[in-house]
């Protein structure tokens, strides 16, 4: 718990760094840290896939991370010089399909499992950690980062403790041979929690986007004349809600995964929590949510 305490606080520490960077940083160049972070979840997190699916075919291996490796950084440089990220991201992934199928047919995997892993690989950890970079170079960018990582965050603190004091009462699991510890109650708990988020991000945005204030008489007069969106605030519930569903999915999906392949964790580059995908696993959910309800805000 001490560890798993240490590594929480030195990551919200980074997730701060990072926001106050995009924020305050001039011409979008304060995106690149988070282009940075997504960048190394795509790479460790395939190399840490790959390991639990018992990939041994090196170059299947090679291919997949190569593509996790560049995908990424590919439509963030795409996306900051032309506005044409998901054009880059496309070529690159036809180009990558191709080389796969070349693969498949030269090194004759004739059962396909390593053209799968690798398929497989380079869809959940390349391309959905490109959405993510996605959502870092929306229009509204600032509050839809800010929106994945607390209701992300939340929905997970909630699910843990609401399901840690109701679990006697309530001991009615959601997904007993997937997840014997998750329980209905944790993820209503952990819905609560990602609407929390959402409301918290409409109020921390919304706020402090508005605090060009040098005198306490004028944050008095912010406070007394901040209005409140209505329709807005309901649109940041919904995404958060959605989101925080999506995420208990990914969750749950990743430990799917690892109970197949006999594993606890995924690897060990954060002490207490394991490796990089059993931090990131509810995210990469998440993130598609967000990223198509800030996509529909700003249409």
């Amino acid at each position: 718990m001490k560890k798993r305490v240490i590594t929480g606080i030195i990551y919200v520490i980074v997730l701060i760094g990072l926001v106050a960077m995009k924020w305050l940083v001039p011409d979008g160049w304060g995106a690149l840290g988070f282009d940075a972070l997504f960048t190394a979840v795509s790479v460790i997190g395939c190399i840490e896939l790959l390991k639990a699916l018992k990939e041994e075919g090196l170059p299947f291996k090679a291919i997949a991370i190569s593509f996790c490796a560049v995908i990424v950084p590919l439509y963030a440089a795409a996306e900051i010089a032309s506005g044409q990220g998901w054009l880059a991201a496309l070529i690159c992934a036809v180009v990558y399909a191709i080389i796969l199928t070349v693969f498949h047919f030269t090194f004759g995997d004739k059962e396909g499992k390593g053209t799968m892993n690798a398929l497989f690989a380079a869809g959940y950890c390349g391309v959905l950690c490109c959405l993510l970079t996605a959502v870092n170079h929306l229009q509204n960018s600032t509050p839809a980062i800010i929106l994945l990582f607390l209701a992300v965050a939340l929905t997970d603190c909630l699910a843990f403790f609401t399901g840690l004091m109701f679990k006697k009462w309530l001991p009615y699991r959601i997904a007993p041979k997937i997840s014997p510890n998750k329980t209905i109650v944790g993820c209503v708990g952990g819905v609560i929690g990602g609407i929390a988020g959402a409301i918290l991000t409409y109020f921390i945005y919304y706020g402090l986007s508005a605090l060009s204030i040098e005198t306490v008489d004028e944050v008095t007069k912010l406070v007394s004349t901040f209005k409140v969106d209505g329709l807005m605030l309901v649109w940041f519930v919904l995404i958060g809600f959605i989101a925080s569903v999506a995420g208990q999915a990914g969750d749950l999906f990743e430990s799917y995964i690892k109970r197949k392949s006999g594993i606890k964790d995924m690897g060990k580059i954060l002490p207490g929590h394991g490796g990089v995908l059993d931090r990131f696993d509810s995210m990469l959910f998440a993130g598609v949510v967000v990223l198509l309800g800030f996509i529909l805000i700003a249409l």
